[in-house]
């Protein structure tokens, strides 16, 4: 590697670095091949990695591949909150554009009063359908949950916001507490459908909710903070009627597996897309 292909490693939707979810940042992967990348992604060992594989920074605009330690993935909102710091700390706040696999990601980075960098990613399109009977139990039983344990008000759902994800609300703070699954029942389930990771949601109140993210299927047990679900997580509540006038929700992520993160999505009834904000700083 140059010296520019070294991974920086940045923790998203966090202002400290023992919190939120880190991930791996290339900012000049043009070198580097499919395996290579893939190989980084599995050395770092953090759930996403994005490279920057070309760039116009006079444009500001850079095509950005992700991947896990096991497989490329379409989008990482987290590992875009990273990236985008990154970027911002070495060629000021601005905006960014993005070009993804998902496809284009507009990207807000601006500073806040105590001078940190805020990101605020613009989602493709989110849309959201029912959960079908097959797939919805097959993932019940793999996770150990019981339909009785979800809450009526917020059916499960196959929700899209650059990923697919299964979106399950649980009737209560202690179920969502108590996550112990199998892992290969669940990584199983997940591939059979293209699910990138399944969201598990408590709703606090109709603004605040709380979120975990099982996520086998890119060989980590758990995701501390996800921008993608949470983005996906904005068109569920739209298509469920939810969403009536503009609205900023907030999702605490990671508090149960001691790595707390905190996330702000903006939804719209007249906006398919979901804006996700967060911050995120440097490890050592």
């Amino acid at each position: 590697m140059t010296t520019t292909e070294v991974p920086l490693r940045y923790t998203a939707f966090t202002s400290a670095p023992e919190g939120g979810n880190p991930a791996g940042v290339v900012l000049d992967a043009s070198g580097l091949d499919d395996a290579a990348m893939l190989a980084t992604a599995a050395e770092l060992g953090y759930s996403e990695t994005a490279f920057v594989t070309e760039r116009d920074e006079a444009a500001r605009r850079f095509r950005v591949r992700y991947f896990s330690p096991l497989a490329e993935v379409a989008f990482c909102g987290h590992a875009t909150i990273a990236l985008a710091v990154a970027l911002a700390e070495r060629l000021g706040t601005g905006d960014l554009h993005l070009d993804t696999p998902a496809g284009g990601i507009p990207v807000a980075t601006t500073r806040d009063d105590s001078g940190a960098v805020l990101a605020t990613l613009t989602s493709v399109p989110a849309r959201s359908r029912p959960a079908e009977g097959a797939e919805l139990d097959a993932a019940l039983r793999a996770l150990g949950w019981s339909a009785a344990e979800l809450d009526p008000e917020l059916p499960p759902h196959v929700a899209f916001g650059g990923n697919d994800h299964l979106v399950l609300a649980a009737a209560s703070r202690e179920r969502l507490a108590g996550l112990e699954y199998d892992f290969d029942a669940l990584g199983a389930v997940m591939r059979e459908h293209g699910w990138t990771t399944v969201n598990l949601v408590w709703r606090e109140s109709p603004e605040r909710f709380h979120a975990r993210n099982p996520f086998p299927v890119g060989g980590v047990v758990e995701d501390p903070a996800t921008g993608a679900a949470a983005a996906a997580l904005g068109g569920y509540l739209r298509a469920l009627g939810l969403v009536t006038r503009p609205m900023t929700i907030a999702i605490r992520q990671g508090e149960d597996m001691g790595r707390p993160s905190d996330l702000l999505i903006e939804v719209s009834p007249e906006d398919e897309r979901t804006r996700v904000t967060g911050r995120a700083v440097a490890i050592a």
